[in-house]
């Protein structure tokens, strides 16, 4: 049976990274990881770690993309929740059977993961994405 691991990170949206770390990085202290471009979701994504978990802020690089169209609505702020799990398309499989509302029923894959959307109306108005860890 699939679980659930962890609370992999939290992502805020932001018009500039660079500007968004002056209160992460410099005033709260959190470390930068990196700084990834990632074309196949139109952005651009800094990972702070903290505990075993990340903030990420992401920053949209196409604003006619689904992150550029959510700032341009809401601005900046909390984008999503990210939890990790250990099966990604059994609990894709589960949801979908518990008639659960997902943006993805198959997971998307990048380099060293694979990713999958619930919708928000199914989470009390929460993105929820689900996170695989892979090889």
């Amino acid at each position: 049976m699939s679980k659930i691991k962890k609370i992999n990170h939290v992502a805020i949206v932001v018009e500039n990274i660079e500007e968004a770390l002056v209160f992460w990085r410099d005033q709260l202290g959190l470390p930068l990881d990196q700084i990834e471009d990632v074309p196949a979701q139109a952005s651009k994504v800094a990972f702070l770690p903290v505990g075993e978990g990340e903030v990420e802020l992401v920053q949209p690089t196409d604003l006619d993309t689904g992150l550029g169209k959510y700032l341009e609505k809401r601005g900046e702020g909390m984008h999503h929740l990210c939890i990790e799990v250990d099966d990604i398309d059994g609990v894709l499989a589960d949801l979908k059977a518990k008639g659960v509302r997902l943006i993805d029923e198959i997971a998307q894959e990048l380099p060293g993961r694979r990713m999958a959307f619930i919708h928000p109306k199914a989470a009390n108005g929460v993105l929820v994405e689900l996170y695989e860890i892979v090889d």
